[in-house]
């Protein structure tokens, strides 16, 4: 079983309030002030999670550059209060820096997954051509 501390458990529920920040700034027809707080709590969590130095160490590798400056870029404009433009670049910036956690995430959930049509669809997602 896996052991999660204390710091990691906050970053959670740090992190898990950013998401919901995020997306109610974004129903509100994207208040800049939500979607501002919702950035901060997402990369405070992210940083409780997994820590200092391998947070910076994943957004800073070499061939992440581009994703890391749309997606940072789109936090700094979001805080300039340009919402829509901000979030825009954030979310190219956050498919280019996760797109290979993609695959694995639909793996999981195709293979979670006992309803017959989710389970086709992730597995189609995922990139398999297997129909068991």
């Amino acid at each position: 079983m896996i052991s999660i501390t204390e710091w990691q458990k906050i970053g959670v529920g740090t992190t898990s309030f950013g998401v919901f920040f995020i997306l109610f700034g974004i129903l509100l027809y994207f208040d800049s002030v939500l979607l501002a707080f919702g950035n901060l709590l997402f990369l405070t969590g992210l940083l409780f999670i997994i820590g200092l130095r391998k947070t910076f160490s994943f957004f800073f590798q070499r061939h992440k550059l581009k994703g890391t400056s749309f997606f940072l870029g789109g936090v700094v404009i979001v805080l300039l209060r340009w919402p829509l433009l901000g979030m825009v670049l954030e979310t190219y910036g956050f498919l280019s820096l996760f797109k290979g956690f993609f695959p694995v995430i639909f793996g999981f959930l195709g293979n979670a997954s006992n309803i017959p049509f989710l389970s086709t669809l992730f597995q189609r997602l995922q990139g398999t051509r297997s129909m068991v």
